[in-house]
């Protein structure tokens, strides 16, 4: 049977990791829709560690049988400080984490990372043990920071991008580069992947379209639709008929 399961984080790595999770594809193969989120993960699969990078749209992972991955997912804007890579670089993109951090932080992917996943909390232990020494060790191409959770959250309803750049004290111009960097795309798309995310979260919840649309920010219905249509490549009533971890929990 397919499982998944969810580990809130502790000590400092709250401060940039929102879940630590698990997903096991059971006696037969599974496809997953990922959707877009605002967010990058750092994956553990068989013994290899990948960086998922922000996603623009849905796309399917497919899980073999017996399959099991273990996820950090970050908080927006987080993980390419870590990494010392711009998310742009990222963008749409699995890459191999061992072709991301710079050689003389390779050395931190050390030999005995799991191979199979057996133990979840074992796995998550591995996991969060590698994201604190990224977080820790020198990096030779710092990025900017994140925004912080207020301006992710104007975004997410809807503030444009110059006023935005005003509450920051920052001109337009590098408030688009911060937003580049750290989240992978400019302010434009980062309010319709983050406003899609608290519409997708309210459709899970059982809200009809219609309430999530007026709830968030959203013109009509329709706009809704086709924002979700484009985003996740599914119906607002698709989502609807899916629970959250069903759709949205292998990365």
């Amino acid at each position: 049977m397919r499982s998944y399961a969810e580990t809130p984080p502790t000590g400092p790595l709250r401060a940039v990791v929102e879940v630590a999770w698990q997903a096991r594809s059971g006696a037969e193969p599974h496809t997953q829709r990922v959707l877009p989120d605002g967010c990058m993960d750092l994956l553990l699969s068989g013994g290899d560690v990948v960086v998922a990078g922000p996603d623009t749209t849905a796309h399917l992972a497919a899980s073999p049988a017996g399959g099991v991955t273990t996820g950090l997912r970050f908080r927006s804007g987080a993980l390419p400080a870590l990494l010392g890579v711009p998310a742009d670089a990222l963008r749409d993109r699995r890459v191999p984490l061992s072709e991301v951090l710079d050689p003389g932080r390779r050395r931190l992917l050390r030999p005995d990372a799991p191979g199979t996943g057996g133990d979840r909390r074992g796995d998550v232990v591995w996991l969060a043990r590698l994201a604190l020494a990224l977080r820790t060790a020198a990096v030779d191409r710092p990025t900017p920071a994140p925004l912080p959770h207020a301006a992710l959250g104007a975004l997410a309803g809807g503030v444009p991008a110059a006023e935005l750049a005003d509450r920051l004290g920052v001109t337009a111009r590098t408030l688009h580069r911060r937003c580049v960097a750290t989240l992978g795309y400019g302010p434009a798309v980062a309010r319709r992947v983050l406003r899609f995310r608290a519409a997708a979260a309210l459709l899970y919840d059982g809200v009809t379209p219609a309430e999530v649309a007026a709830r968030t920010g959203y013109a009509d219905q329709p706009h809704l639709s086709r924002e979700v249509r484009a985003l996740a490549g599914v119906s607002p009533g698709s989502l609807r008929a899916v629970p959250a971890a069903d759709a949205d929990d292998v990365r």
